[in-house]
């Protein structure tokens, strides 16, 4: 039997902890997969407010293995350990920026930066509206790169009904851009089919 693939997920502290969660839990259920997980100090803070205060223990479950933030010396700091690519779900303006110089002050920033010099996949949830110049100027540079900067923009045209059918939808659409597999995530050809489809969003006039 082939060994698992490893794939890298970072938590940092930005709004959308979700995201990262239900990451983590698409990856998971895949058997050719391992999560080896990094979770900034700023993210536990999110994960306990928007998601729970079990959430950590709920990703220590799931993950193959979760690095301390602070252990820049973990495997998947260095390029000789392979990876089918690393996701940052969310990933806040601080952690886009320090990839962006090369700041690798913590392991989720090295990993990424290990990612890109070793050309392997890295896909940056950005979570931040509105943006300024340096915002900007940050995700050019991380795209310029070889970076992928997907904000978690919904899929309307599916017509979610809860927050969580967004939440997979962004989750899955990371997932299938590290092209592990077959996509995963409800391609607009396929919106007429999504459970959604019988909704309308209905706007309120105010006056």
């Amino acid at each position: 039997m082939s060994e698992p693939v490893r794939v890298v997920v970072g938590i940092s502290g930005a709004s959308g902890a979700g995201i990262g969660v239900r990451v983590v839990e698409r990856l998971a259920a895949l058997p050719h997969v391992a999560v080896h997980l990094t979770v900034s100090r700023a993210a536990h803070r999110t994960l306990e407010h928007e998601v729970g205060a079990d959430a950590l223990q709920r990703l220590g479950r799931l993950a193959h293995r979760v690095h301390p933030i602070e252990d820049v010396g973990a495997s998947i700091a260095s390029g000789s350990f392979p990876t089918g690519g690393m996701i940052v779900a969310p990933c806040s303006m601080r952690t886009l920026s320090a990839i962006a110089t090369g700041l690798s002050d913590n392991l989720l920033v090295r990993a990424a930066d290990v990612h890109l010099k070793e050309r392997r996949r890295l896909v940056l949830i950005a979570r931040e509206s509105p943006l300024h110049l340096g915002h900007l100027r940050s995700m050019a540079a991380v795209t310029e790169m070889g970076a992928i900067v997907a904000p978690p923009a919904p899929s309307f045209y599916l017509l979610p009904a809860t927050v969580a059918d967004i939440i997979d939808q962004i989750a899955a659409r990371a997932i299938d851009l590290l092209r592990l597999g077959p996509p995963t995530a409800t391609a607009w050809g396929d919106a007429e089919d999504a459970p959604g489809r019988d909704r309308q969003f209905r706007l309120e006039t105010r006056t």
